[in-house]
């Protein structure tokens, strides 16, 4: 396997990317843009320089071969998705769990790689996304939320965070790839069912007392 991209998204603050840095940036989004489009099989790695504006051997000074610039741009892309959910995690406020997978459908709409492999047009690599260091950082990021509110009361505190959080982000993989699959409409008619299964996991059960009596 070919060495990972880092996950961040550009360079760090104050900082100027070198000009081998910016080509390879360049190349990476239009392998994105491409590979997303028309799929591994049917796109060449002389197809991506042309839409990076480089010379036709250039791409190859960056990622060994198709392959290697192929799973770059799945890692790249996958990432990118995720740290959108991050930044949705930042946000206060109660039914972070519907947040997190509204945010991620979202971003999904706007990545084409990640898109694809939700899609299942990409078989061979579609558990790929599971190995992405930013999926543990998703992982992290929802376990440290669910301690915090066991803390001020608002989640029950006879859960495993790490545990329940670990199962909240493979059932949003999950969710996500039906919803890709059977199309954004599906979100809209379950997104209350989601949120219900989250209160049921979360909620102490004083919280969901009131909840029944309300409804």
């Amino acid at each position: 396997m070919p060495a990972r991209p880092a996950t961040g998204r550009g360079d760090a603050p104050g900082s100027a990317a070198t000009k081998g840095e910016q080509t390879r940036h360049a190349i990476l989004r239009a392998a994105i843009a491409r590979f997303g489009r028309e799929g591994f099989r049917s796109t060449s790695v002389a197809d991506i320089a042309r839409d990076a504006g480089v010379g036709g051997t250039v791409a190859y000074a960056y990622f060994p071969n198709k392959e290697a610039l192929f799973l770059a741009a799945v890692d790249e892309d996958a990432a990118a998705v995720i740290n959108e959910g991050l930044a949705a995690l930042d946000v206060a406020g109660a039914g972070w769990g519907e947040r997190l997978v509204f945010t991620l459908l979202e971003a999904v709409e706007r990545h084409p790689m990640a898109r694809r492999l939700l899609s299942g047009l990409e078989p061979d690599v579609t558990t790929r996304v599971l190995e992405i260091p930013a999926l543990a950082e998703l992982r992290k990021a929802c376990a440290e939320l669910i301690r915090a509110q066991q803390v001020s009361g608002a989640v029950r505190d006879d859960i495993d965070a790490t545990q329940i959080a670990n199962g909240i982000v493979a059932i949003m993989l999950s969710l996500l790839m039906s919803l890709v699959q059977f199309g954004r409409e599906a979100a809209l008619t379950y997104g209350a069912d989601v949120t219900a299964v989250f209160d049921a996991a979360l909620d102490p059960p004083a919280d969901r007392a009131t909840r029944r009596a309300r409804s």
